[in-house]
């Protein structure tokens, strides 16, 4: 098995992030992250950022980037990233009612394919992550099979988040395969064995991340991202602990 390199979205983090931005960067290269994926820069200055990414080993890989500033502010925020050394630009959220709406949904597929055209013409990739609303269905079919039907691969690439797509009703390992070539980012966050399928450190729930590391090199997953919306049970810096310490226990990272 190749070596993929496993990263942190530092959303997990966000409370520590906004009290010691540089700090927290500092605690995540500590625990043996070997990448980041932003979700905001803390106010830095992009030569700033990059100079501390650099001191602490970090790679900027990829960003969360919401749609109204991808909408509004495209051109900075290629800018930006491109200053910090990042290689994708990932949409993280559409407005789930709005969604189903077939109008709205069309205005934004063409939108998306503005972004990532904009994001290849400056050596970018456009990227789309999930969450579980996408998986119910439109026309008998996805709205994530949809989203990513409509936009070519060219322009866009997923980021599939394998708790959604489990939270979503659907095989985490199959899911992946069906996307096969497109797929270069994954989320990895657990699912906890309980009524409501909440969020666990990587090792600590149901999903059975072996099989899907199994055949991660076969889909072309390039990255590990690492995350925890909520960290129930533990510290946030606990719990991305956790997370790597199992991924290292399993020879991962």
């Amino acid at each position: 098995m190749s070596k993929i390199p496993v990263g942190l979205q530092l959303y997990t983090l966000r409370d520590l992030m906004k009290d010691d931005f540089t700090g927290t960067l500092k605690q995540v290269a500590a625990l043996g992250y070997q990448f980041v994926e932003f979700a905001g820069y803390g106010g830095l200055p992009a030569k700033e950022l990059k100079k501390t990414l650099d001191d602490l080993g970090l790679q900027a890989v990829s960003s969360h980037v919401g749609l109204p500033l991808l909408e509004n502010e495209l051109e900075q925020q290629i800018e930006y990233g491109l200053e910090i050394g990042l290689k994708y630009l990932v949409c993280p959220y559409t407005p789930p009612e709005k969604l189903p709406d077939e109008p709205f949904f069309n205005q934004l597929m063409e939108k998306f394919r503005k972004i990532g055209e904009a994001c290849r013409q400056n050596g970018l990739t456009f990227a789309y992550h999930n969450h579980a609303f996408e998986f119910q269905k439109s026309g008998g079919q996805y709205l994530l099979d949809r989203i990513y039907e409509s936009v070519d691969s060219s322009l866009m690439q997923a980021e599939l988040d394998l708790y959604w797509v489990k939270k979503g009703g659907l095989d985490p390992r199959e899911y992946l395969l069906s996307y096969k070539g497109r797929c270069p980012l994954i989320h990895l966050k657990d699912m906890a064995d309980d009524e409501n399928g909440s969020f666990a450190e990587v090792g600590y729930g149901v999903i059975d991340f072996p099989s899907i590391f199994a055949v991660s090199e076969e889909v072309g997953v390039q990255y590990y991202i690492v995350e925890q919306d909520q960290c129930l049970n533990h510290p946030p810096l606990t719990s991305v602990k956790m997370s790597i310490d199992y991924l290292k226990s399993i020879g991962i990272a």
